[in-house]
């Protein structure tokens, strides 16, 4: 998948993303399931494939009767393969809500209120580059990516370009000195939140920072997998759950429910997946503070459909399950 502008973040610059589309299928449904490749994880299209080809008849096997504890039986047959694990829950779930017959929100019990905007999402460039994609998207919330000496000066650049609420994700891009000086600053230029100023090993850092800044703090690269939210809640104000990096929805439900517990805010974020990976994070807005859900915003194109953007607001498609498909699909 090919993005509309050279997506820069504090790890590194991508023209284009492999991203993993499984398929399970039965009595003539198919649920969707979605992994994009991400470098800096170490992650291939390639090897997911291998390792899917490797188990697939213990797969096709097995008996769909309650998608968590489908979500089990991958954890144990492929361990330590988040990404392949969560491409397969989603598509396990997607399956398993089109056998109900309901949407995906719906068969988790949730009503379609207080749904929160996704913001769209700015990455690293010149000024006059950044200002003309917030020109170019006219949107009510940005997610900026930061990581550089001249942070401030570009975002009041953009400031003076739009009155949007920007949000800011310094992908572990900051000091502590950076952090405790740029942040009053950032308040007074309108940021909501910032994610993950400083290394995810420097959490005694995170303590004192929370300490004294003025904006809520959410953690991203510290929060990947369920067993780092606890850890997070003394030095965060809030959580940033990827569906890929923490193995599907299966565990980032566990993730939110243990985070409420803790006092945490929860946002759910992408890592610039198509349709089918962005509709996963759209069935679980009712259960968020935040979204960050712009993957196919970004994107030149998609094969699948089935969300609309619409200044900020993200619309199901009102078909069951994940309510994606692919567009040569007919009606």
């Amino acid at each position: 998948m090919a993005f509309e502008y050279p997506f820069t973040t504090h790890k590194g610059t991508k023209t284009h993303q492999p991203s993993l589309i499984v398929g399970l299928g039965l009595a003539g449904m198919m649920g969707l399931g979605e992994a994009p490749a991400i470098s800096y994880y170490n992650i291939t299209v390639d090897e997911m494939i291998a390792s899917l080809d490797s188990k697939r008849a213990m797969i096709e096997r097995y008996a769909l009767t309650d998608p968590e504890r489908f979500w089990h039986f991958l954890h144990h047959l492929i361990p330590g393969q988040n990404f392949l694990t969560a491409a397969l829950d989603i598509a396990g779930w997607d399956l398993f809500a089109q056998m109900q017959r309901k949407p995906l929100y719906k068969l988790l019990g949730l009503d379609w209120e207080n749904i929160p905007l996704t913001d769209y999402t700015i990455g690293i460039d010149t000024a006059e580059n950044m200002v003309a994609k917030v020109n170019a998207h006219p949107w009510p919330v940005y997610k900026i990516k930061v990581g550089g000496n001249d942070d401030i000066d570009k975002l009041r650049a953009m400031r003076a370009a739009t009155a949007a609420p920007f949000r800011i994700d310094a992908n572990e891009g900051w000091t502590f000195d950076d952090a405790r000086r740029l942040l009053p600053e950032l308040k007074l230029l309108g940021v909501q939140l910032v994610e993950q100023p400083l290394n995810r090993a420097e959490m005694d850092a995170m303590k004192d920072l929370k300490a004294l800044s003025p904006l809520p703090l959410y953690a991203d690269e510290s929060c990947v997998t369920e067993h780092d939210v606890k850890k997070c809640a003394d030095g965060f104000d809030g959580i940033n759950i990827k569906l890929t990096k923490c193995g599907g929805i299966t565990p980032a439900l566990r993730m939110i429910k243990e985070a409420r517990q803790l006092g945490l805010k929860v946002m759910m974020g992408s890592m610039n997946e198509s349709n089918i990976g962005s509709a996963a994070i759209a069935n679980m807005l009712p259960l968020l503070d935040e979204v960050d859900a712009d993957g196919p915003l970004l994107l030149q194109g998609d094969i699948t459909e089935g969300l609309t953007y619409t200044n900020g607001i993200i619309q199901l498609s009102g078909r069951n399950g994940l309510g994606v498909r692919f567009k040569s699909a007919k009606s």
